[in-house]
């Protein structure tokens, strides 16, 4: 049995989606919570660690702004390391090592962390690092003497008191180049209402050291800006930034063009910059690369909460139930049908039971497989207990016969003449012949049937089966007639294969009427030997072609030996062309005849043999 099946009607793709969607939802879940769970914890770890990293990265810097080379830096280093358990090591750009808190010939990471240059740095640790460019604590020559940072502290002293005085509170802060500056209490230096008693200008006016540094600072500016070719009606006078105690951006003197202004300042703006950094460079410590690793650092433990776990009980719990629930609506489905099939298999044979099919997936063949199986062992049934009743019809005729010819002639009743005992020879010749049919039939249908396989030509074959038959033929007034095409040869048992067309010939003889034909046919037809066996018979009818090689069947219902057979021939024919390895075939017409088709295989002709000249 062989029927299409939707793919997705398959048992296999439902299994395999089944477990596709279950997998899918317990990964879905599982990534859930592992997210959910998490995220926080990683997302506080990872601001500790840039937090961490930003305070490493601090002061570093501040070594760096406050002292004009590395050499002593591996203490500070080893602290830091020790603190927070990281590895940190300095090396300058081609990777000479500055110092390092991991152990001699260990290797570095792939990758700086970040860049060490208070001249050039990007943090936002310090207040206006990130304005200038430059970290605040490298001030150099702006840094102040004990002296004068004694009387700046008392001028910023002298203005607070100005300040509270006019009901301004502020505060006092020391800056890293030694200035004492006034804050508000927010931070904000220098900000808000300045009353007019208190804006003398003593606290921001340039101590020697720092208009020595300013002076300095103005001849590199001066310079750069010859450099540049621009030039102003009077110098560049720069101002202290109060800052840092280092310079603010300059104020530019005299009268210039309105649309080179802005080009102008621009470039003073860059001058001094450069100005700045070429001045600062001696007091601060070479550029550095730095290096972060985990070192001793421990493994962040992320512990789960009450209502996470929860969380994750309550999901995993839902995840399970919904497994449960599809595998047992899967399975129901599945199972269902198994176990009808199951059922209806344990029943007695001669229930006969049918199970109902419900799907169209394999279970669903299998069910179809089963109830055409049934019918299938419904069938044999009837034909085994129509073969035993035909066995017994067949053989109590001529038993029947042979035992009351023997009692009468025991009794005295008939003498055993020559006529009588030819009359008991012929029955024992018809019992014969329907054993030796059903011992045929039983070879063939265990497969020992026995074939002596040679070369045989096809016209020969027909021409000795016609003049058996032949008598017979005129006999009943009925014309025998072979044709044959070629000379085709087939590879075949002779005996046997004059068995089977004998059969069909004989058959024919007896539903021809007087006056009829019969004619054999032999020829080649695509690799095959074909023979036919045609009659002008009555022929049969077409609801009886099914039946015709069933075992006694017969065509004529009184089952008379005048008419018919045993009923085995037709059977014979189809076991005796199948060992063959062919085919045999009916087509029929009421009222006009019969035409019986063997097909077997062809074989090639032997060659012939030389002959020698004497």
């Amino acid at each position: 049995m062989s029927r299409a099946m939707p793919l997705r009607k398959s048992l296999l793709v439902r299994l395999l989606i089944t477990s596709v969607l279950i997998a899918l939802c317990s990964v879905a879940a599982t990534a859930w919570l592992a997210v959910q769970t998490t995220t926080r914890a990683i997302q506080e770890e990872q601001g500790q660690v840039l937090a961490e990293d930003m305070d490493i990265l601090r002061q570093l810097s501040g070594y760096a702004a406050t002292h004009p080379d590395w050499s002593g830096v591996a203490g500070t280093l080893r602290t830091i390391s020790d603190r927070t358990g990281r590895r940190i090591a300095l090396t300058g750009g081609d990777r000479t090592p500055f110092a390092d808190s991991a152990a001699r010939g260990t290797s570095l990471p792939p990758r700086a962390a970040a860049t060490i240059d208070p001249l050039r740095t990007d943090t936002y640790t310090e207040p206006g690092a990130q304005l200038t460019g430059i970290d605040p604590r490298a001030v150099g020559p702006y840094r102040l003497p004990a002296t004068e940072r004694l009387r700046v502290s008392k001028l910023a002293t002298v203005r607070q008191l100005c300040f509270a005085r006019n009901g301004v509170q502020t505060r006092t802060e020391r800056m890293p180049s030694g200035r004492t500056v006034l804050t508000d209490l927010d931070g904000r230096l220098d900000s808000g209402y300045v009353p007019t008693e208190c804006a003398d200008g003593r606290l921001n006016t340039p101590t020697s050291t720092e208009r020595k540094a300013l002076d300095a600072l103005s001849a590199l500016t001066e310079t750069c800006l010859d450099r540049h070719k621009v030039h102003f009606d009077h110098p560049v006078a720069l101002t202290l930034d109060s800052t840092s105690g280092a310079t603010a951006a300059p104020y530019l003197m005299g009268k210039r063009p309105g649309d080179q202004h802005g080009a102008r300042a621009r470039t003073t703006t860059a001058c001094v910059a450069e100005a700045r950094r070429g001045q600062l460079a001696p007091y601060v410590a070479p550029v550095a690369e730095l290096f972060l690793g985990t070192g001793d650092r421990p493994v962040p433990r992320f512990d789960m909460s009450t209502a996470n776990k929860a969380k994750v009980f309550g999901v995993a719990g839902l995840v399970l139930a919904l497994t449960v629930a599809v595998t047992a609506l899967v399975a129901g489905r599945l199972v269902r049908p198994l176990r009808a099939l199951t059922q209806a298999a344990r029943q007695s044979p001669e229930r006969h039971v049918r199970v109902p099919v419900t799907t169209q997936d394999e279970t669903g063949i299998l069910a179809l497989a089963f109830n055409e199986l049934t019918e299938r062992r419904e069938r044999m049934e009837a034909q085994r207990k129509a073969m035993v009743s035909d066995i017994a019809h067949e053989l109590r005729t001529p038993l029947t016969n042979i035992r009351g010819w023997l009692e009468v002639a025991r009794d005295g009743l008939v003498e055993p003449d020559p006529e009588l005992l030819s009359s008991l020879h012929e029955e024992a010749v018809v019992l014969q012949r329907v054993i030796d049919d059903l011992q045929d039939l039983a070879a063939a249908d265990a497969g020992t049937l026995r074939l002596h396989r040679e070369d045989v030509r096809a016209d020969e074959l027909l021409e000795q089966v016609a003049a058996a038959h032949r008598v017979g033929a005129e006999a009943a007034d009925i014309r025998l007639v072979t044709e044959v095409a070629g000379t085709p040869w087939l590879a075949a048992d002779p005996v046997r294969m004059r068995q089977a067309l004998g059969n069909l010939v004989s058959n024919a003889i007896r539903h021809t009427p007087a006056g009829g034909t019969l004619t054999l046919t032999a020829h080649g037809r695509d690799g095959q030997v074909v023979f036919e066996v045609a009659d002008t018979g009555g022929g049969i009818d077409p609801e009886d072609l099914p039946s015709v090689f069933d075992r006694f069947w017969r065509a004529e219902k009184s089952r008379s030996r005048r008419t018919g057979g045993s009923g085995l021939g037709l059977a014979i024919v189809r076991q005796l062309v199948a060992a063959h390895g062919g085919t045999v075939s009916v087509a029929s017409e009421v009222g006009s005849g019969t035409v019986f088709t063997l097909r077997l295989p062809s074989a090639q002709a032997p060659a012939s043999p030389a002959h020698g000249s004497g």
